[in-house]
C-alpha cells in the first residue's frame, strides 16, 4: 500500500469520525484532494486509491494534469476543479478544461468563464469566494457582493451556481474556527432562501488545520493538500 493511499484512507476516516460526531450523515463531506505543485504520478496514485475529484491552483499546470489524464488514463473519469486565484486573461483554459471553479470573486471573471465555456462541455459549475475574515491580503467579497455576484451568475446561462467557498483566518482555536464556518453557512442559507430554485448544495471550507470545525458547520468539500500528497516543492 502506497503512503498516499494510507493518508487517504487516514483523512477519509477523520471526516467520517468528524461526520458522526456532530450528527451529520455518511458520505455528506466530500474530499477534494488538492494536487498542486505534484507530479502526474502522484494523483494516479490517488486515483488508484479511489480519489477522483483534485483541486489545481495554476492555470497551466492544472491544463497539463487534466490533458494527460485525458490521454493516457481516460477510463479514471476525474473531476478537476481549478481553487486558485483566477486572473481575467487565464479564464480561456480555466472554461475550456475544469469542470468546477471555486474563487469566483468579481463579475467580471464570472462573464468571462460564461462567454468562453464551450457548448460542447457541461455547465461550469461555480462558487463565489467568500473573504470571511475580511483579510486584504485574500480574495473574495464581502457578504453583501455575495448576492449581486450571484444574481449575475444567476442569469448567465453557462454556468451554475452551486454554493459559497471560503479561506478562512489561520488560526488555531477551534471556537474561532467554527465562527468563520458558521458564518459561510448562514450565509449560503440566506442565499439559498433568496434563490429557492437553485441548488446551492455546496460548501467549499476546510483543510487539513481546521477540518473538523469545517465540518461541524456545514461544509460539503475539504480540500486537503499535504496531508495526503506530502510537503509541497515550489522551486
Amino acid at each position: 500500500m502506497s503512503s498516499i493511499q494510507q493518508n487517504i484512507e487516514q483523512i477519509t476516516s477523520q471526516i467520517l469520525a468528524a461526520q458522526q460526531k456532530c450528527g451529520r450523515t455518511q458520505e455528506s463531506v466530500q474530499l477534494l484532494a488538492v494536487s498542486k505543485t505534484k507530479p502526474n504520478q502522484a494523483v494516479l496514485e490517488a486515483a488508484h486509491a479511489g480519489q477522483t475529484a483534485f483541486g489545481e491552483n495554476y492555470v497551466q499546470e492544472g491544463v497539463d494534469k487534466i490533458a494527460y489524464f485525458s490521454e493516457h488514463h481516460p477510463e479514471l473519469k476525474l473531476e478537476w476543479h481549478f481553487i486558485g486565484p483566477l486572473q481575467s486573461n487565464k479564464t480561456r483554459p480555466v472554461a475550456e478544461n475544469f469542470a468546477w471553479v471555486h474563487t469566483i470573486d468579481r463579475a467580471k471573471i464570472a462573464q468571462r468563464l460564461n462567454d468562453q465555456r464551450p457548448s460542447s462541455l457541461d455547465k461550469l459549475q461555480v462558487l463565489i469566494q467568500v473573504n470571511t475574515s475580511a483579510e486584504s491580503s485574500k480574495s473574495g467579497v464581502n457578504d453583501q457582493q455575495v448576492f449581486e455576484l450571484a444574481e449575475l451568475i444567476y442569469s448567465l446561462p453557462n454556468l451554475t451556481l452551486r454554493g459559497l467557498m471560503s479561506i478562512p483566518a489561520n488560526v488555531t482555536d477551534y471556537q474561532s474556527q467554527l465562527q468563520a464556518f458558521n458564518q459561510l453557512a448562514e450565509l449560503k442559507d440566506a442565499l439559498s432562501a433568496r434563490y429557492p430554485d437553485l441548488n446551492l448544495d455546496t460548501l467549499s471550507m476546510g483543510m487539513s488545520g481546521d477540518m473538523e470545525a469545517a465540518i461541524e458547520a456545514g461544509s460539503t468539500m475539504v480540500r486537503i493538500g499535504t496531508a495526503i500528497f506530502g510537503a509541497r516543492d515550489y522551486k
